[in-house]
């Protein structure tokens, strides 16, 4: 049996101020930050019937579920910061837990946050005038450099931030949703028009892309885990808030997305903000004008902006603490662990700011999240085998929450997850390449520290 003496001390610096209710926050308002608004044009695109669509929206839903019952276990075994880091490395070693700290510093963290920043701009860009000279790269600077900062400060204060932005963006998001479906007068589908709506142009390949999109949007659920260092009461809030958060996500995206369709037409859909329209309003702004005008487009866009910034935050929040617990492990630079008087790896926040920066300027909103899900899937197979390994080779560890119906959950997200991620590398090679050129290129980096 390995030894537990490494991990015991992780974040041991750090202190506990998440409850139940901040860490519910953090899943939630981690997850939801912009694609649902986004998403739907992508993947309406490469589905142009909505029976599908909303396939590979339930699909991504269930196989987010799945995940946060796995991690759940793990969370539960491992109550340290670094999460995901911890897990591999107590399952594989040193190696592979290194191989993902690299790719969550380099590529995940920072392209979700850089995404977020992307996404906000995006969403705010339409309201300001002309003549004050901003753009998206500016608007999306100024978000990441501000909550970077802001999380420095201290933990408390980032989680009690989380806890108002998510009750403020499930508020603007079932109001929208809601709004919708009681107020639309003259729907451009019913519901058995969109159940019905099934055509021979289906292709295993595209759905897999729309999967992956989906799979943004739920992205997030997998956060809290990092943080654990800094929850009350470990073993019990980190399961509970990961399966209360994710279904409550898992609900309102389907809600929402149906409100989407109920009030536009699939052509219009496929015509909102996306790669191949990126000069055109969001999904949500078009559906939304149909029940408040144009007049409504200024005050939907701030609740976007909000809910942007939200999920930005909570990554910000959890991210950092990757590298601080790798440091600690001496597998990362010792400038890492250092905290500020509030308990804050403030020095982490700010490298992972300022490369978050670097990837907005460089990106489209649609190339970041490609990078992040492909980056992090590879882990996440990896993470719920860990599930089946750690029965195994740590049978009387206890065990107040298990996996339910194991081993078939963990075996089956694990066979949809590696599909998912064969399919795109033959369907988006070069952004999945550029994904495992990164990870691959953080072996030489690991002998170097390991040797030092």
């Amino acid at each position: 049996m390995k030894k537990q003496v490494a991990t015991k001390t992780q974040g041991a610096d750090l202190k506990r101020s998440l409850g139940i209710t901040d860490s519910t926050s953090l899943v939630i308002g981690t997850m939801i930050g912009t694609g649902i608004f986004l998403k739907a044009a992508t993947m309406s695109q490469l589905l142009p019937n909505s029976f599908h669509v909303f396939l590979a929206w339930g699909i991504a839903g269930l196989l987010s579920l799945i995940g946060a019952l796995v991690y759940s276990e793990l969370g539960e075994l491992f109550p340290e910061a670094g999460g995901e880091f911890i897990y591999l490395k107590e399952t594989y070693g040193d190696g592979i837990a290194f191989l993902y700290g690299w790719q969550r510093f380099w590529i995940s963290s920072p392209a979700t946050i850089a995404a977020y920043g992307v996404g906000a701009a995006t969403f705010l860009t339409p309201t300001l005038p002309n003549n004050f000279g901003f753009n998206n790269t500016l608007i999306a600077f100024f978000f990441i450099t501000f909550f970077s900062i802001l999380n420095c400060f201290s933990v408390y204060l980032g989680g009690k931030i989380q806890t108002f932005l998510t009750a403020l963006k499930l508020f603007l998001i079932f109001g929208l949703a809601f709004g919708i479906l009681f107020f639309t007068k003259e729907p451009a589908n019913s519901f058995s028009a969109l159940t019905a709506n099934i055509n021979s142009d289906f292709t295993w390949s595209a759905f897999g892309t729309a999967v992956i999109a989906a799979l943004w949007a739920f992205d997030g659920w997998n956060n809290l885990p990092m943080a654990a260092g800094e929850v009350k009461s470990p073993t019990k809030t980190i399961p509970l808030a990961l399966i209360i958060g994710t279904g409550l996500v898992f609900i309102i995206y389907i809600v929402t997305n149906y409100s989407f369709f109920y009030v536009l037409p699939v052509a219009e859909i496929q015509a909102g903000n996306s790669a191949l329209h990126s000069n055109a309003l969001p999904v949500a702004t078009l559906a939304a004008q149909k029940i408040i005008g144009d007049s409504g487009i200024i005050f939907l866009s701030v609740a976007f902006v909000l809910s942007a910034l939200g999920a930005m935050n909570g990554s910000i929040l959890t991210s950092a603490r990757v590298p601080y617990s790798m440091a600690h492990l001496k597998l990362f630079p010792k400038l890492f662990t250092i905290l500020s008087n509030k308990k804050s790896p403030y020095v982490s926040i700010l490298i992972q700011a300022f490369w978050a920066c670097i990837l907005a300027s460089r990106g489209s909103f649609d190339q970041l999240t490609d990078y992040v899900v492909f980056s992090s899937w590879i882990f996440y197979v990896l993470n719920s085998l860990a599930v089946i390994k750690l029965r195994k080779t740590l049978p009387h560890r206890q065990r107040t929450y298990r996996v339910p119906f194991y081993p078939f959950l963990p075996i089956i997200f694990s066979v949809c997850a590696f599909l998912l991620l064969v399919n795109t590398l033959i369907e988006a090679p070069k952004e999945s390449g550029i994904g495992l050129l990164l990870i691959l290129a953080g072996v030489p980096f690991y002998y170097f520290f390991r040797k030092k």
